[in-house]
Order: structure tokens, then C-alpha cells, then sequence
């Protein structure tokens, strides 16, 4: 495992092995090795882990710049020192680096409020096969005119390039935070409650449906709306008031707020710790879709309520497969052991951008040397 401590070293790596025809495998801390595709043997394996730089930090500017081997919590600490976060909250958050939530565009629960890395990154630089360091979007000397490569880079695996450093725009904490945790004794409930909450003039950050699976880490045992809210004390307290409405409304702060939202966050690696034949399905819907989804799924389920994500937990993922064979939504098999991700369709629906995807595969990787499969075993 060659572990390259500057993005030059890194670039002169990538242009040695294609130079000789070799494939190369790219990661950062591999804690998403059972995401999307399998990772295929390769001749020159890599890891960003030791690209560990603060590049540029201006808290009043609120950007920073770091590298691809920064650790993502790490990161979230840093930036608390100013009262100051980048709100991804992406799984396995405690071991991931920064270029690995990049490259698998990982996003959490306050996407409805704050987007996902597309809207809070600013700029990439990355190393291609060619052995150049490309720069593009904002807190460099030169930017790249034409398409936009930093987006590119989000959600492509690694099958470009290898991200080598990236600029965040930063984001204030709320002055005051509380969440609140409904409960309900089904479906339609929690999401005639979450269509309420929809239509006030108050917007939570978070708003996230919690099946019965999915919330004994909570002490529940039903279904569960947990809403995430910032602002003056003043608007937090109306936030308060609003949801009591619903009955049973549990506040969390502070240090229970956190657990909360960590229980939430950390679902995904938690079970798939627990269930080595575990698969998570991850599915894209309408709001009004949402309550078909989670139905359609036989264990716990969590959905992005106000964006309609939704994330099925299957033990067996089997079990998983023959779902997505099954339903009409568009969806993929975001996580699941090995030799399932060799010969299960994994994206069954990936619709007519494709095949634009592998035309810029191609432009960046003609010989298909990087990453290979990793793109959910399409590219």
C-alpha cells in the first residue's frame, strides 16, 4: 500500500502506473469498503491517509481548505473551535476522511436544510493519470473554465482521479439548537405529522422518519419523527411549542441531543457491524412516495423526510437484491458484503445519464485503470 504524503507524489504515482498499463486501486481510510462496488484487485494500491494538511483556514472568510486524508471528524472539531461546521453529518463520520465523504458523496440527516457536498464544497484539487494536478473551483490561483470538474469529482468513487485537497464554505452553528423526537403508531401518522410540520412557516434542518427498527437506540418502540432546529432562543421556543401539538414530544439538547443525532448518523455502520450478511438499500422517491417506500422494506428503515432518501436495512442481502429487482423506484445497493456486490445488479434503474458517465470515464481514464467497478459495478 503506497501512502503518498504530498499531492505531487501522489499525481508522479498515478502517471508511473498508467504509464506501465498497471490498474490502481485509491482509497482513503476504506471505511466504506463494502459501498457501491467492490474493490477489485489492482497492481498498485494507494491511500490518501497520509495527505493530513490544513491547507487555508479563514473563519471569517468561513472557508477552509484541507486535505484528502484529514480525518472528517477531525475536521467537524476544528471548525467547532469557531462555532463553525460543514453539516454533511455522513456515516462511519469518527474514522472517514474528508476525500472519502467527497468521493462517495456521503450526506446525513441536515441535507434538506444545508444540501449535500455539491452545495458546500467550493473547490477540488485532484491528480489524474496523466500525472497533473488540476485545480478547479474557488480558494486557488487558477481555476479550470469549462465543465465543472470539482462536481464531477463528487460521488465518482474514485474512478476519475484521486481528490488530493478540498475547500468547504462554511456554515455558523445556530445560536441556539434543540431536536425533538415524535412518536407514532404508524406510517401514515408520523407523515401526516411531517407534511404539518411542512407546511409551517418554520423549517427544521432535520427531519427524519425512524421505523420501529430503527429506534431502539432511542428507547422507542414505534414509529418516530426527529426534527433538528436552530435559531435565536426566541424561535426555538416557538419550534417547541408548535410540536407539543403531537403528543408524547421528547426535546433533546446538548449532550442528548448529540446522541441523538449520533444513533441516527451511525445506523448504517452499526448494523452492518452487526450483520455480516447485511445490505443497506438506498432509495429515491417523491415526498408522497415515502410512505410506500418504508412500507415496502421488511426491517428498519430511516428516511430523509422532507427530501425523500430513504435507507432499507436488509440482514440478509439476498433479501436485499430481490427488492430492488422488485420495485419501481429508482434505487440502488448502497452497502453489502462482497461477493454480493460481484454478481448482483446493483443499480438496476441508472437511467440515460450513463452513458455520459462513461463517455467523461473515458476521457479521464480511457484504459479504465482506477477504481475499477467502484461506480456501483457500472464504471
Amino acid at each position: 500500500m503506497l501512502a503518498p504524503s504530498t499531492a505531487a507524489e501522489l499525481a508522479d504515482i498515478l502517471r508511473e502506473a498508467a504509464g506501465r498499463g498497471q490498474t490502481i486501486a485509491l482509497a482513503g481510510n476504506s471505511t466504506k469498503r463494502r459501498m457501491a462496488g467492490p474493490i477489485e484487485p489492482a497492481a498498485v494500491s494507494i491511500t490518501t491517509m497520509s495527505l493530513r494538511r490544513v491547507v487555508q483556514y479563514e473563519p471569517r472568510d468561513l472557508t477552509i481548505s484541507v486535505d484528502a486524508g484529514f480525518g472528517w471528524r477531525e475536521l467537524e472539531n476544528l471548525l467547532a473551535g469557531n462555532r463553525q461546521m460543514v453539516p454533511l453529518d455522513p456515516p462511519f463520520a469518527d474514522s472517514a476522511t474528508v476525500g472519502g465523504v467527497i468521493a462517495a458523496n456521503s450526506s446525513g440527516p441536515r441535507r434538506r436544510l444545508y444540501g449535500t457536498a455539491r452545495d458546500l464544497v467550493i473547490g477540488i484539487q485532484f491528480a489524474t493519470l496523466e500525472g497533473k494536478l488540476v485545480q478547479a473551483g474557488g480558494m486557488v490561483v487558477k481555476n479550470v473554465a469549462g465543465l465543472d470538474m470539482a462536481k464531477l469529482m463528487i460521488g465518482s468513487f474514485g474512478t476519475l482521479a484521486a481528490i488530493t485537497t478540498v475547500n468547504f464554505k462554511l456554515q455558523p452553528q445556530p445560536e441556539v439548537e434543540r431536536s425533538f423526537v415524535v412518536p407514532f403508531d404508524s406510517a401514515a401518522a408520523v407523515l401526516a405529522a411531517r407534511d404539518q410540520v411542512l407546511r409551517g412557516q418554520l423549517q427544521p434542518a432535520a427531519m427524519d422518519v425512524l421505523s420501529p427498527g430503527a429506534v431502539g437506540g432511542i428507547g422507542l418502540h414505534q414509529w418516530a419523527l426527529a426534527l433538528r432546529v436552530g435559531g435565536n432562543a426566541a424561535a426555538v421556543q416557538r419550534y417547541e411549542r408548535e410540536f407539543a401539538q403531537f403528543g408524547g414530544t421528547r426535546a433533546f439538547e446538548n449532550d442528548n441531543q448529540r446522541a441523538l443525532w449520533r444513533h441516527v448518523e451511525d445506523f448504517t455502520p452499526t448494523f452492518l457491524k452487526a450483520n455480516d450478511d447485511g445490505a443497506v438499500v438506498r432509495a429515491s422517491c417523491t415526498l408522497k412516495e415515502i410512505e410506500a417506500v418504508m412500507a415496502s422494506f421488511p426491517g428498519a428503515a430511516i428516511a430523509r423526510a422532507g427530501t425523500g432518501v430513504c435507507y432499507g436495512y436488509f440482514e440478509r442481502s439476498a433479501a436485499a437484491v430481490e427488492w430492488l429487482a422488485a420495485q419501481r423506484w429508482k434505487a440502488v445497493l448502497e452497502f453489502a458484503p462482497d461477493d454480493r456486490r460481484r454478481t448482483a445488479d446493483l443499480w438496476p434503474r441508472s437511467g440515460g445519464d450513463l452513458e455520459i458517465m462513461r463517455r467523461v470515464k473515458g476521457l479521464f481514464d480511457p484504459s479504465n485503470l482506477l477504481n475499477r467497478g467502484r461506480l456501483y459495478r457500472r464504471i
